[in-house]
């Protein structure tokens, strides 16, 4: 049965932090648009952005895994990092290159749009590693909701695969690229793909953390 500690309801205390946390990503957004000299041309993205780290930053700071076993514990780690390095691929922080050896050793700041930038690219001639804000602090929330999704199951390792698969977000990438290999890359429904692309995964990533923070099929008790 689980055990684990949610917040119910938000104090004072969380409405006080809450505000903490929007202001000062509110505050970071102003300053990295005038330093980087950016002009937000959709504004959608930005909120999409800021919402993913607001977002993960609550979930993980409320959620306290049950106290279990050292042998669950091990077994709901491993689910969760085989988890976050599916989500790190599948998502875009991990990237290959398009030919083994291609690409060039670097480092870089990727000057995106707040919330998504500015991302440090670091690059090797066979991979990168693009760190996104918003990415990083999403799947890391994703990666610790399954973390205790799995204790909370009594170290049933399908409640990770079911949380897995649940994430569309995850598989978005992977579907468009199949997309555009199938249809031609110039097809306006691979336009209208990626066009809508970040309206779909951030949908379902709160999608997706509502249901892992809950856990309705669990049995969790918030």
């Amino acid at each position: 049965m689980s055990v684990t500690r949610a917040a119910s309801g938000l104090d004072t205390r969380d409405l006080l932090y809450g505000a903490l946390v929007v202001n000062t990503l509110l505050a970071l957004t102003v300053a990295y648009l005038l330093l980087a000299r950016i002009t937000i041309t959709q504004p959608r993205y930005t909120v999409y952005g800021l919402l993913w780290i607001a977002v993960g930053v609550f979930v993980i700071w409320k959620t306290e895994p049950a106290p279990a076993a050292e042998r669950t514990r091990r077994r709901a780690a491993a689910v969760a990092a085989v988890y976050l390095v599916a989500l790190a691929v599948a998502g875009g922080v991990v990237v290959t290159a398009m030919r083994p050896g291609a690409g060039v050793y670097g480092i870089r700041v990727a000057t995106l749009a707040p919330g998504w930038g500015p991302a440090p690219v670091f690059s090797t001639p066979w991979a990168a590693l693009v760190l996104m804000p918003a990415r990083v602090v999403g799947y890391l929330a994703l990666a610790y909701l399954v973390y205790a999704t799995v204790i909370d199951a009594a170290g049933a390792a399908v409640s990770g695969v079911i949380g897995l698969l649940s994430c569309v977000s995850c598989s978005w990438p992977i579907l468009a690229s199949l997309l555009s290999g199938t249809l031609g890359g110039g097809s306006a429904v691979v336009a209208a793909t990626f066009d809508f692309s970040y309206d779909i995964s951030t949908a379902v990533f709160l999608v997706t953390v509502a249901l892992l923070y809950w856990r309705p099929s669990v049995g969790r008790r918030g």
